[in-house]
This record gives C-alpha cells, sequence and structure tokens, in this order.
C-alpha cells in the first residue's frame, strides 16, 4: 500500500527539495498569473448591432430585425436561441450558439450573411457592426474628464482625440467612444419664409453643399523633374465659406446661402449628460479584453494619462473612478493574510497543546505551500486569479 508518510519518513530530502520547488514554482505562477475580477465565461454569442437614423422601433423591426432573424435560421449553422430588441434608429441582435461552437467560424458566417443581406434591407441601411459577446468583458475603470474653463465642446474633443487615441495602445485596455460632453457640429437655420420667395426647397440646400464642398482628386502634373499632385480643393475652411457658398439662380440673381439661412457653429441634441462632483464631465470607460491582467492594464492606463499629460491643457483634469483594481488587490491581500494568520493561529494551538515546534513548523510550513501549489494547478490549466478562485483559496 503507498504510504506517504513512511516515504517521507524515509527520503526526507525528497520532500525538502519538492517544497523547495512548490514554494519557487508557485511564487513564479502568482506572478505571471493574469489577475481578473471574474473567471473566462467562454459563452460563444455574436451581437450585431444595426442602425437606421430615424426609423421608429416597430419598423425596426418589422424591416430589419424580422428579415435579419429570418435569415440567419436558414443560413448560419449551431444557432441555441437569438435574441434581439429594436429602438428609435438601431437595433441589437444576439446571436447565442451551442456550446463548444469554433466562435472564429461563427463569426465568419454572421459577417458574410450580415453583408449580404444588407441589399435586401430599405434603401439607406448601413452594414451592421458585428461583435464578439464575452461576459467577462467587463469595465474595470473608468475616467471623468473635467476642468476650469473647458466647455463640454472642449471636453468632449479632447476625450475622443487627444485622450482616447493613446489609451488605445495600452495592451488589453479597450476604450468606447467617450461618454457625455457635446460634440461639434456646424448647422445651418434656413429660414422657411426666404426659401419660399425664391422657390427654394431643403433638397436644394444638401445638393448646392455636396456640389461645392468637396475636394475631388484629378490627377498628376509633370513639371520639369518633379511630379506634383493635383485636386480640386473647394472644402469649406471657415463658416463664412459656407455662407457664402452659391445655392441657385433665381430671376437672374444668385441666391446664397447667408441669403436663406444662418450657418453657426452649433451642436446635435445633446441626448446625455456626466455630472461628477456637480460639474458636467465626460466619461471615458476602460474594458479589459483579451488575456491581460486587469492589474496590468489598470496600472498602463495611469501610466498612459501622466505620460500625456503635458500635451492636454493644464487645467485638464483626469479623475479615475470606479477602479475595480482595488478589489482585485484587496481580494490578493486578503489570501495572503488569511493564509499567514492560519498558518501562525495553527502553530500556535499545535505548540500550546501537544509542546512540539517540530509539528507546528510543520503547519505552518504546509498551509502556505498548500496554497501555492493550488495557484500551480489554475496556473497550469489556464485559469486566471479573480474573486472567485481567490475567495476559494482564501
Amino acid at each position: 500500500m503507498f504510504n506517504v508518510v513512511g516515504i517521507a519518513l524515509k527520503r526526507p530530502y525528497t520532500f525538502v527539495v519538492m517544497a523547495l520547488l512548490i514554494l519557487i514554482f508557485g511564487t513564479l505562477s502568482a506572478m505571471r498569473s493574469p489577475v481578473d475580477i471574474f473567471p473566462e465565461i467562454r459563452i460563444p454569442v455574436v451581437a450585431v448591432a444595426w442602425q437606421y437614423t430615424g426609423l421608429p422601433p416597430d419598423d425596426m423591426a418589422g424591416r430589419i430585425t424580422t428579415l435579419y432573424q429570418r435569415t440567419l435560421t436558414t443560413t448560419v449553422n449551431d444557432i441555441e436561441h437569438i435574441e434581439a430588441n429594436s429602438y428609435n434608429g438601431f437595433a441589437i441582435v444576439k446571436i447565442f450558439f451551442h456550446a463548444g461552437v469554433n466562435i472564429a467560424t461563427a463569426n465568419a458566417q454572421v459577417s458574410a450573411i450580415s453583408q449580404t443581406v444588407t441589399r435586401q434591407m430599405p434603401t439607406g441601411t448601413t452594414p451592421p457592426l458585428i461583435l464578439n459577446y464575452n461576459a467577462s468583458t467587463v469595465p474595470i475603470l473608468q475616467i471623468a474628464l473635467s476642468g476650469k474653463g473647458l466647455t463640454e465642446q472642449n471636453l468632449a474633443d479632447l476625450g475622443l482625440n487627444a485622450v482616447r487615441i493613446r489609451l488605445v495602445t495600452v495592451p488589453g485596455a479597450g476604450v468606447p467612444f467617450p461618454y457625455g460632453g457635446k460634440s461639434r457640429q456646424i448647422q445651418i437655420d434656413l429660414n422657411p419664409a426666404a426659401l419660399q420667395a425664391r422657390g427654394l426647397s431643403a433638397q436644394d440646400i444638401s445638393n448646392a453643399l455636396a456640389a461645392h464642398n468637396m475636394v475631388v482628386p484629378i490627377g498628376t502634373q509633370k513639371i520639369g523633374s518633379i511630379e506634383y499632385t493635383l485636386n480640386l480643393n473647394n472644402a469649406a475652411a471657415a463658416i463664412e465659406d459656407l455662407a457664402n457658398i452659391p445655392v441657385k439662380v433665381v430671376n437672374g440673381a444668385t441666391v446664397y446661402m447667408r441669403d436663406i439661412g444662418q450657418v453657426r457653429d452649433g451642436n446635435p441634441p445633446q441626448t446625455n449628460i456626466v455630472h461628477v462632483d456637480g460639474n458636467r464631465s465626460v466619461l471615458m470607460t476602460i474594458l479589459k479584453n483579451g488575456a491581460i491582467s486587469t492589474l496590468a492594464i489598470v496600472d498602463g492606463i495611469k501610466a498612459k494619462l501622466e505620460e500625456i499629460k503635458p500635451g492636454l491643457p493644464e487645467t485638464l483634469v483626469a479623475t479615475p473612478i470606479n477602479d475595480q483594481s482595488i478589489f482585485v488587490r484587496a481580494a490578493i491581500d486578503g489570501v495572503v493574510f488569511e493564509g499567514v494568520l492560519a498558518a501562525i493561529l495553527t502553530s500556535l494551538m499545535i505548540l500550546l497543546f501537544l509542546g512540539s515546534w517540530r509539528s507546528s513548523l510543520i503547519i505552518a510550513t504546509s498551509i502556505p505551500l498548500s496554497i501555492l501549489g493550488a495557484i500551480i494547478g489554475l496556473s497550469a490549466i489556464g485559469e486566471t486569479l479573480n474573486i472567485m478562485t481567490l475567495g476559494g483559496l482564501a
């Protein structure tokens, strides 16, 4: 019969070496294993987002969502069920596949069918956005942008064009578009009375803008030994240029844009507002993608913010909020504390009742070694150190 105690007594140095190996490899595994909030949840789901600006939810469901679902069920393999939600101007379709399906193959099938079915959609429907849905992709950090003297438009512009493009370079970080703020939009407020007096319509204005606000490449011209690229740059460089665009000739007189409306630097209707500490701000969300550690992503984001800070306005303040790495670090500290505390208390109890310092030493070393052995096993099967595994170890 296999007797571990007997072998340990006969070959003590073998078990000492094994304990040292567990100590070394366990420590290396703990340092190299990705640290996350939740374990990786492998759910084969593909999400498809359709957009048609201005189309009511009923029409989105009847003309786009229903047709798309019918096509999916006849052309895509291994579908378990489909969930669809239609809203004003867009629809979200989630396609759930059976367990074990190759998500790359499923994604390719959905992409191909989506491009094909777009031709059968109402005129003006754009190809959908296809996303691989992952339940473990959760926000791990949010950054609030604010600053004295900066408008919501300034904050939105800085977040989109200065901060976001640098944060997306952090390995494992997904950074969607900023939430809140106002985006810039050049608007033309038409005068209905002026349009009617000149026999014009809004379509005439649209046609004039399309014809007089463009950049058209026309080829190259070689002069001597140098070849130049030529283009017809008719794009407006300032608001005044848009106001001076000719719309139409009416009764022998040229009607300009300024004659039938006012061109101004404005904003589209704001549909979301972010308040941080009572001030309007812009919120940037950091998502975790891939197998990179949550702690590494958060630390990388904070380091990148410090790196780009000199190139941003001095009054701009980037405040980290909802930092999930705090909970992960607390869980790690909790496991270490509980392991040390358990080893100390157990050793003291054995020393108190048995009076054997050797037994106390064995207990004090076996508890940390058992935790390190469990970490080696988790690392070997590709699992991460997350709230659930750390809670089990504690």
